[in-house]
């Protein structure tokens, strides 16, 4: 039986007067990601852009009246997907290449790796549509982010926090004023994917070490719901008791 072709990709819930939360409902919802809309005073910030089969820029455009930096947690296909669409592109500088490139590898999307198939894809962004002709559309970054870079919207502003483990250029945003985190990928809750191309068990461990020095009132992860301190710190000792264990494959990369 052939799928229909939606009559609308995207969904947006505005979470306060500043943030917007939207997602791809007719993606597999296992993977499907939390792009984040912030508003600002003087700029506003888009975290992740989704996998890029649908125009995310022109399901915003009445949302947008100022400048706006398209930023991607990091690099994988779900996050990065339509970068491309956006003039002021950002990225960490260790997955600035695989953006540049348009690195299905790197992204997770060639054709071999498994992670794009039909079946996840409830109905079509558009007629004609095949997993198999997915690819990650190179975009030039028009800006590296790197550990402590500040954005400031005017109204209130993020850090950036370089936190590898699940990819090398993972990043997360940190607003100290109100102790809210827009984490990506690197901690989220549901299963913290740490055995994939890039990934590195080390470099986890020592992101979520330095989490758990971290104050936190809410974080918006990039997958799944929000949640607060208690959950966050509880995300991070499970992990960690886990990875520490004797016999743990620690050293090197998992595959």
């Amino acid at each position: 039986m052939s799928k229909l072709v939606c009559d609308r990709w995207f969904d947006t819930r505005q979470i306060n007067g500043s943030l917007y939360c939207i997602n791809e409902i007719h993606y597999w919802w296992w993977n499907r990601a939390n792009l984040w809309l912030i508003k600002g005073k003087t700029q506003d910030l888009l975290i992740d852009t989704g996998l890029g089969v649908a125009s995310l820029r022109q399901h915003i455009a009445s949302l947008i009246d100022k400048p706006l930096l398209a930023i991607a947690s990091h690099i994988h296909f779900d996050h990065a997907g339509g970068m491309h669409e956006f003039e002021q592109r950002a990225i960490h500088p260790a997955e600035a290449e695989a953006l540049r490139q348009g690195d299905d590898y790197v992204a997770l999307c060639a054709r071999d790796q498994g992670w794009v198939l039909d079946e996840h894809f409830e109905q079509l962004p558009y007629a004609g549509f095949t997993a198999t002709q997915y690819t990650l559309q190179g975009a030039e970054p028009t800006h590296l982010l790197q550990e402590g870079d500040v954005l400031d919207l005017g109204d209130r502003a993020f850090e950036v926090l370089h936190l590898p483990g699940h990819s090398p250029g993972c990043i997360a945003l940190y607003d100290r004023r109100s102790q809210h985190l827009f984490s990506g990928d690197i901690i989220y809750d549901g299963d913290l994917l740490d055995g994939l191309p890039g990934s590195d068990i080390p470099d986890y461990i020592a992101s979520y070490e330095r989490l758990q020095q971290l104050p936190i009132e809410a974080v918006y992860p990039g997958h799944y719901h929000t949640f607060g301190r208690d959950r966050f710190q509880q995300i991070l000792t499970e992990y960690l008791a886990l990875r520490r264990q004797p016999g743990c494959p620690v050293e090197g990369r998992k595959q």
